[in-house]
């Protein structure tokens, strides 16, 4: 493809309240065994894009761990690869990521080496399947210079993205960033397809005039000046951006369509691989349309209920309607409801916690000494 990447992969945000306390959003856990970042990454190589960069910053130790090997992603080859770029102190640049326009400028030297004519750049906290070929073909097809990837957004929280309108031609007439009040339904996904060389000119225009918002300072800015269209996605997207959305996010995942699209249609989601065994089911458990990833032991009664990796739930507890992060204990005869579960977490024997007006974050005990079944 004659594309490169970039994944903005800022991190910061405190919608997600203590989650992002450990890590960057786009690190987040997703459906049991993937990270967020990897529906990106995965959709990238997928459509034949070998070079990507992630602009990190952040608490970003979690997600470089996580990408640390790019042969997951199908990017270890001698053409192209993964670039991890968090914000460097030059002789010309001092200062940290100042937003997403200000994060490709700073490294505009890698844009201006590469030698493809187009950039996709993408959100890290992305929930989605998507063939960038297509979005270029439409991009070259309507001689756009940028264009952006948009949905139907059918939620209640529609206010916290752009919201975009579209004329008979696909091009975008108007485009209002996060308003108090949507006017529509159709929202921005994060994800723009433009030329490499228009691109590079637009970033230095910020610059000069000390403008760091790649939304604000030049999708709506020039939204008048340039060809900008809009390119509608229809199959499933969502992002994490909050608790509420993380929550929701990965309860869809228990839904039959949901999981055969992402699981079992190809192009399949890629992720980096952990040796741990298969689940164990002891005696006396019960697990109802659940997600339930390698290396639990679950011995209580789990419905509903997304758990990830290395998670313990001993004898007479009761797990409900919760997201469980990886590597938690949970006492015998604790009861959760409505909850996601920080990782790592220790929580006491008969533990009883349940969001009542809505998700309730769950940090636990960190260090107790844990017990094995």
């Amino acid at each position: 493809m004659r594309s490169i990447g970039i994944i903005l992969a800022g991190g910061d945000n405190s919608r997600m309240r203590e989650l992002s306390n450990q890590r960057a959003v786009c690190a987040m856990p997703v459906a049991g065994s993937y990270r967020a970042i990897d529906f990106a990454l995965s959709s990238m190589t997928n459509s034949g894009i070998m070079k990507v960069a992630v602009l990190t910053q952040y608490n970003a130790r979690s997600l470089n761990e996580h990408l640390s090997s790019s042969k997951w992603w199908n990017f270890g080859r001698k053409q192209g690869g993964l670039y991890l770029f968090p914000p460097t102190v030059t002789k010309t640049i001092n200062t940290w990521y100042r937003g997403t326009a200000d994060a490709i400028w700073q490294n505009l030297d890698w844009l201006e080496q590469c030698h493809e004519p187009y950039v996709v750049i993408a959100s890290g906290d992305g929930i989605y399947k998507l063939d960038f070929q297509r979005v270029l073909e439409y991009h070259i097809d309507k001689r756009a210079d940028v264009t952006v990837v948009c949905t139907d957004y059918q939620r209640s929280d529609v206010e916290r993205f752009g919201v975009l309108d579209m004329d008979a031609d696909g091009r975008i007439r108007e485009f209002e960033e996060k308003p108090s009040v949507a006017s529509s339904s159709l929202v921005s996904t994060g994800i723009y397809v433009v030329r490499r060389r228009q691109l590079i000119e637009m970033l230095k225009n910020c610059a000069k005039e000390e403008r760091a918002d790649f939304v604000r300072d030049i999708l709506i800015r020039y939204r008048s000046i340039k060809r900008i269209f809009g390119y509608k996605m229809e199959a499933y997207w969502s992002n994490i951006s909050s608790v509420e959305s993380y929550y929701r996010t990965n309860m869809d995942f228990l839904r039959p369509e949901v999981r055969g699209y992402f699981f079992r249609e190809y192009p399949y989601v890629l992720s980096r691989k952990d040796d741990n065994p298969p689940a164990r089911f002891l005696g006396g458990s019960s697990v109802k349309n659940s997600l339930v990833s390698t290396g639990c032991v679950i011995s209580g009664t789990v419905e509903n209920s997304v758990i990830f990796k290395n998670v313990v739930v001993e004898e007479g507890c009761v797990i409900r309607n919760a997201v469980i992060l990886g590597d938690v204990f949970v006492g015998a005869g604790s009861q959760l409801e409505n909850c996601v579960v920080e990782s790592r977490a220790t929580l006491p024997r008969g533990s009883f916690l349940k969001g009542e007006t809505g998700v309730k974050v769950v940090t636990g005990e960190k260090g107790l000494t844990r017990y094995t079944l």
